[in-house]
């Protein structure tokens, strides 16, 4: 194990905190609020604490899988810890646990808060928490392979233990200029949907934070009713870049190549659109008559859809008030997620649509046992290793599941508060249904259980392996 190298990296995570700090303190000198000091502070703090630990680069710079893994996991405790720091010091959040979680909660894209007003929040950690959303849409550490030169494949081992899906692919033959693309191709889409908003009338404050939460499939808002009291053009820019940030940005790569014949390859996102429209005209017809017109119903259906499935986690109406049906649509979604390669969580639909045809392939080996059946995705046969990744992947998913329902069932919450939390938090979505919908909060938790949740976000947005790994003894074993 490279201590020393893990050291280093997360020496440079704490000084691209405090760079990623500052647009806050800016907003805090905008509109003029004492807030900012303790942002300051803590972009103060971690320039200091990296500062120092970077002084000194390691002589030994390659690292591989094992420390790729570990440094990931404990760059994300680390950004969620300090993070925290200018909500706690302010006094705005007085529990140091709830703050973790919310900060957490901002930079895993889950959006689940614990805040019951957040309109009473300064602009400055408004602000603060919906750019957490955008810096953890993307990936930390993906920001800092493109600027951050490491030795041999120890970029590669970053990005594969942070980025989401099964696998991870180079859209260019150097790692570096495949995150510096990445996150090229993710400003550039944000910057689209603020002119949007804008062009609908937003306020600029509003348009900035809602666009950093529908980049990153994250879901903090501004107000407290989500999204409900924003124009109908509003609602429908959202939900148009909502599905859009949940497509894998291979294809935009593909696009912008103009290599739109292997577009047609790309199964999963028509499986994603497939699965968005099917659940839209389900849920359509189900709430049909809770409105005066079926164009609010589909309005409102698609904006939820999308929201869900790409876990964002906005609202535009208390869906825990929507028929039984249409609230088990939206719980599957849940599982589903986003296509892999997006900013979005959940389980992925490569890995679903990879899973079925395991089964049909054990199905045709049962009946034709000299049969060869060789799976395949977008043209390409899979390798074993995939296969294996995703099986195990579903196996250690239910594990935490399981687990984590029945660890926060010491509340005493009724099975549908507790099923939807772990699933809202371990799926990165932010809303469940019961106690924890979308017009109510995680505040009814305790400690324990938001430890627990906390935990559940972690785990999920980084694919469950880096943090069940530095869980395990082996990886610390010599």
């Amino acid at each position: 194990m490279n201590y020393g190298m893990i050291l280093y990296v997360l020496g440079w995570i704490m000084n691209f905190e405090a760079l990623f700090l500052l647009p806050s303190v800016v907003v805090a000198m905008i509109y003029r609020e004492q807030a900012g000091f303790s942002i300051i502070i803590t972009a103060i703090l971690c320039l200091g604490m990296g500062l120092l630990i970077i002084s000194r680069k390691p002589q030994k710079t390659q690292i591989y899988a094992r420390e790729g893994f570990v440094i990931v996991a404990f760059s994300w405790i680390i950004l969620s810890i300090f993070g925290a720091l200018p909500f706690r010091i302010s006094g705005v959040i007085p529990s140091m646990v709830d703050a973790v979680f919310e900060v957490a909660s901002g930079f895993t894209t889950t959006g689940a808060s614990i805040l019951p007003n957040v309109e009473a929040l300064p602009h400055c950690l408004l602000f603060l928490r919906s750019f957490t959303h955008w810096v953890g849409g993307m990936g930390v550490l993906v920001f800092v392979i493109a600027v951050l030169p490491l030795a041999g494949g120890s970029n590669m081992y970053l990005m594969k233990a942070e980025s989401p899906g099964p696998s991870v692919k180079k859209l260019v033959p150097k790692v570096k200029r495949t995150a510096l693309t990445l996150y090229v191709m993710y400003l550039l889409i944000t910057l689209i949907e603020i002119i949007f908003l804008l062009a609908g009338r937003m306020p600029l404050f509003d348009a900035l934070t809602l666009s950093f939460g529908t980049a990153g499939t994250g879901g903090f808002g501004v107000r407290n009713d989500s999204i409900a009291s924003y124009t109908i053009y509003q609602q429908n820019v959202i939900t148009i870049f909502m599905i859009l940030f949940g497509v894998n940005f291979n294809v935009y790569y593909l696009i912008y190549r103009r290599k739109l014949k292997e577009i047609k390859n790309c199964s999963e996102v028509f499986a994603y659109l497939a699965i968005i429209a099917v659940a839209v005209i389900l849920i359509s017809v189900n709430i049909r008559d809770r409105y005066p017109g079926v164009g609010l119903a589909i309005k409102d259906a698609a904006f939820q859809v999308g929201s869900i499935i790409t876990t964002t986690g906005y609202s535009t109406v208390d869906f825990n008030l929507w028929p039984a049906f249409s609230k088990t649509v939206l719980v599957l979604l849940m599982f589903i997620g986003a296509c892999a390669g997006s900013t979005g969580g959940g389980i992925k639909v490569s890995r679903l649509i990879i899973l079925c045809k395991t089964v049909t392939k054990e199905l045709d080996y049962i009946v034709h046992p000299n049969g060869v059946k060789k799976i395949k995705m977008e043209g390409k046969q899979l390798e074993h290793s995939v296969l294996r990744s995703v099986n195990v992947f579903m196996i250690a998913y239910i594990l935490v599941f399981v687990a984590s329902v029945l660890l926060i069932s010491l509340d005493n919450f009724d099975l549908t508060t507790n099923f939807t939390a772990v699933a809202a938090t371990l799926n990165n979505i932010g809303p469940g249904l019961g106690r924890v919908g979308p017009a109510s909060n995680f505040g009814c938790y305790s400690d324990f259980s938001k430890i627990i949740l906390t935990f559940d976000m972690l785990a999920g947005r980084l694919e469950l392996f880096p943090v069940l790994i530095l869980l395990s003894w082996r990886t610390w074993k010599k």
